[in-house]
């Protein structure tokens, strides 16, 4: 099977960004919800995201946010991408969809089977499992059951989040095998700054993942 695509999310500085496009990020994200502690403005996303090489694609993540909120920092920033993480209904997706051109990814919170449900309701690109808290939308270091994100591919591609991190990226492959992986607080120094060794290790990890035959 192909590997695993590689986003690193929560980027809040040029070092974090230029470090995770050299050793092979396929995407960064951008969290655009003012209450996380990896909030960025839209221009300095921006600022950041001109400064990227090619074929690096930027992620804004947003949670129920208003579509021309959305809309205008798409067009501010240059996202290629937009990760919606609260609970916005099918039917917001689709008119995002329609509304911004750009590709969407929905973002789900695993408690248990049941809240893979509906996946087949979204018409999106692509399904991010991220581990259920409480009150915190994401980035919260937390795993769920991977057995539940090995049923959600028969709905489309999952991107397994939650609690990622170096030690347990291998593990996560092997068992999942999905179509990408995101990481946040699993290679942090502190919320928003990455730590380089933790950060190049867990992509060192992915691209050079091969699956025993």
């Amino acid at each position: 099977m192909a590997k695993a695509r590689v986003k690193v999310c929560g980027i809040t500085n040029i070092d974090d960004a230029l470090i995770s496009a050299e050793y092979g990020a396929d995407a960064l994200g951008f969290v655009f919800w003012e209450k996380s502690p990896r909030y960025i403005s839209p221009d300095r996303a921006a600022a950041i995201i001109k400064a990227l090489p090619p074929f690096i694609t930027a992620v804004g993540v947003f949670v129920d946010e208003p579509a021309a909120r959305v809309r205008s920092i798409i067009d501010a920033s240059g996202l290629g991408c937009i990760q919606l993480h609260g609970s916005e209904p099918p039917e917001e997706c689709a008119r995002l969809n329609g509304a911004t051109g750009v590709k969407i990814i929905k973002a789900f919170r695993v408690r248990d089977r049941n809240d893979i449900s509906r996946l087949r309701e979204y018409n999106v690109s692509a399904y991010l499992l991220d581990a259920f808290v409480e009150g915190v939308p994401g980035g919260t270091g937390h795993t769920f059951n991977w057995e539940i994100a090995i049923e959600a591919k028969a709905r489309g591609r999952v991107i397994l989040s939650g609690g990622l991190n170096p030690e347990n990226i291998i593990q996560a492959l092997a068992k999942v095998e999905p179509y990408g992986v995101d990481v946040s607080s699993g290679v942090e120094e502190s919320p928003g700054k990455k730590d380089r060794d933790k950060l190049i290790k867990f992509i060192k990890r992915v691209k050079e993942y091969e699956k025993d035959a």
